[in-house]
């Protein structure tokens, strides 16, 4: 029986016995999407290029 911490309140759950995995609840797994949706986390890297504009618009 591996035990956890849930990564948005730190409550130790049981992995196996978990369905919202790696939270503790629904809550918290709900609560980390928001934060995922509000860009309140971002991933490391360069932006993607504006798919709206041409390449000629690209260019000095």
């Amino acid at each position: 029986m591996r035990k956890v911490r849930c990564p948005q309140c730190d409550a130790e759950l049981v992995w196996e016995e978990s369905p919202s995995r790696p939270f503790c609840s629904e809550r918290c797994r709900l609560i980390d999407l928001g934060a995922w949706l509000g860009e309140r986390y971002l991933v490391p890297g360069e932006a993607a290029p504006d798919p709206t504009r041409t390449d000629d618009e690209e260019k000095p």
